[in-house]
């Protein structure tokens, strides 16, 4: 078992809500990389947990732009699930240098 399958039922996305679709737009807006976001969700969230930060940065090598762009999410830990942690994308952030 590697550590994704092992946390995979710990960390969701509201994939359904408003604030995804706008985090797909966001991603999509500044993101240079060939890989669609679908493939790469769970990598992005094991970072998060891993790192224990509720943002992610999108290197200025990998930005349409050539800038950073931190993609900062609401963590919340569930009810019913005391192990489980849903990500809520907020907005992003881009570094102006």
């Amino acid at each position: 078992m590697n550590q994704l399958e092992f946390h995979h039922n710990e960390l969701q996305m509201d994939y359904f809500s408003d604030n995804y679709r706008q985090f797909e737009a966001d991603f999509y807006r500044y993101s240079a990389l060939d890989t669609p976001l679908t493939f790469l969700t769970d990598d992005i969230l094991l970072t998060m947990a891993k790192s224990r930060k509720n943002y992610f940065k999108l290197n200025k090598e990998k930005a349409t732009d050539s800038r950073d762009h931190y993609f900062i999410f609401m963590v919340e830990q569930l009810e019913d699930s005391k192990l489980t942690k849903k990500y809520i994308y907020q907005k992003t952030v881009t570094n102006l240098k």
